[in-house]
C-alpha cells in the first residue's frame, strides 16, 4: 500500500482538483465506508446524495458536486477509481517459487524465461509456455498446449490437450478449458459419444472465472475473443464463438455453436441456445433465455427473451392479471346476457 497526495493522484488519472492538493490518500473505499485518508468515487447519479455525507478525504467525480471532500474531476470516475486502486494497492503479488522439484514437467515441454511452477503442477508433452507465466499448485496442462507470455493459472485449473492460450490470460481456480463438448449421437435409445476434435482458443487478456468450463469444439474451435472476461461457474459449449471484450457474469450458459459479437454483456444465469447469432454490443438481462438471433445494440430480458422496453411494459401487467381476468369474466357474462346466449344454458 502506498500513500499519495491528491495532486499526485489527479496527475495520474488526468484529473482536475477542486480543493486542497496536499491531502494524503492511503486507501480506496466506497462512498458509504470511506473515511479520513481514503478516496472514493461517484459514477452513478442515483448515489449523488451520498457524496454530501461521505467522510472520504477525496472523491472522483465527473463534474463538481456539493461535498466536504476534495474533488478530482475526471471524465470517467469509475475507470479513474480503478487506476487509483492499482496505484495505491497494486495487483496480487505472486511469491517467487521458481520451478518446484515436485512439479511433473514433461521432458519435451518448453518453459520461457521467468515462468514459475509450483508443486504438484503437471505439464504435458510438447507443450510450449511463454515468459513470466505463473502456475499455482495443482494446475494440470495437457500435451501440445500453446501458452503465451504473462499468464496466471490459479490452483487446480485444468487445460486440456491442444488448447491455445495467448498472452496475459488469467485462469481462476478449478476452471476447466478444453474438456470434451457435450456431443452425442442417439441411436436406438443409446447415446454414442462423438469425438471432439476441435480446440479452445483464448485470445489476449481473457480471464476465465473460478469453476467455469469451456468446451472444446466438435469440429470447429471454441474461441474466446481478446479482452473478454468470463465470470465464475460459466459454461460455454463446443464451437461457441465469444467476440472481443464481452462480459459474461457468473452462471451464464452458452450453448454449442452460438456466436456473440463484440462488447456483449450477459447478466447472471442468462442462457443462450445453440446455433444462434448475438450481435455486437448486445445486453442480455439476468436469467434471460435467448432462443433467437439478436441484432446489434439490442437489450433483451425474460424467458423467452424479448426487447427490454417491451418486456418492462409486459411485466408491469403481471400483478394485475388476476384482477383483469375477473373483470373479463364479468364482461363475458354481461355479453352473454345481451346476446341471449344465456338462454341456451
Amino acid at each position: 500500500m502506498q500513500t499519495k497526495s491528491v495532486k499526485e493522484i489527479a496527475a495520474y488519472v488526468n484529473g482536475r482538483v477542486v480543493g486542497s492538493e496536499t491531502v494524503s490518500i492511503s486507501a480506496a473505499s466506497t462512498l458509504d465506508s470511506a473515511g479520513p485518508g481514503q478516496i472514493t468515487f461517484l459514477s452513478n447519479p442515483r448515489y449523488a446524495s451520498k457524496v454530501q455525507d461521505t467522510k472520504a478525504a477525496a472523491v472522483l467525480v465527473s463534474e463538481p458536486v456539493t461535498t466536504s471532500a476534495v474533488q478530482i474531476i475526471t471524465e470517467d470516475p469509475y475507470y479513474a477509481f480503478m487506476q487509483v486502486v492499482v496505484l495505491l494497492h497494486g495487483h496480487r503479488e505472486h511469491p517467487a517459487i521458481g520451478i518446484s522439484d515436485k512439479a511433473d514437467i514433461a521432458t519435451t515441454a518448453q518453459l520461457g524465461d521467468g515462468t514459475q511452477v509450483a508443486a504438484f503442477v503437471s505439464i504435458g508433452q510438447n507443450t510450449t509456455i511463454g515468459k513470466n507465466c505463473y502456475f499455482y499448485p495443482g494446475v494440470s496442462v495437457g500435451p501440445n498446449v500453446q501458452i503465451g507470455d504473462d499468464c496466471i493459472f490459479y490452483p487446480n485449473a485444468v487445460i486440456y490437450d491442444g488448447c491455445c492460450i495467448a498472452n496475459r490470460v488469467i485462469i481462476q481456480s478449478n476452471a476447466s478449458v478444453g474438456q470434451d463438448g457435450f456431443g452425442f449421437a442417439t441411436h436406438k435409445g443409446k447415446h454414442h459419444k462423438i469425438p471432439q476434435i476441435g480446440r479452445v482458443i483464448l485470445e489476449d487478456d481473457v480471464e476465465i472465472g473460478a469453476g467455469s468450463a469451456i468446451e472444446r469444439g466438435t469440429l470447429n474451435d471454441t474461441v474466446i475473443g481478446k479482452g473478454s472476461k468470463i465470470g465464475d461457474a460459466v459454461a460455454i459449449g463446443h464451437g461457441a464463438k465469444i467476440g472481443p471484450h464481452c462480459l459474461l457474469v457468473p452462471q451464464v450458459g452458452i450453448s454449442g455453436s452460438a456466436t456473440l459479437g463484440h462488447h456483449c454483456v450477459l447478466g447472471g444465469q442468462a442462457g443462450v441456445v445453440g446455433h444462434i447469432k448475438i450481435g455486437n454490443a448486445v445486453k442480455i438481462g439476468a436469467q434471460a433465455g435467448v432462443i433467437n438471433n439478436v441484432p446489434d445494440g439490442a437489450a433483451v430480458v425474460g424467458a423467452p427473451a424479448i426487447d427490454a422496453s417491451k418486456a418492462r411494459r409486459a411485466y408491469t401487467l403481471i400483478e394485475y392479471l388476476p384482477e383483469m381476468k375477473r373483470k373479463i369474466k364479468g364482461l363475458e357474462r354481461k355479453v352473454d346476457k345481451l346476446t341471449g346466449d344465456h338462454e341456451s344454458d
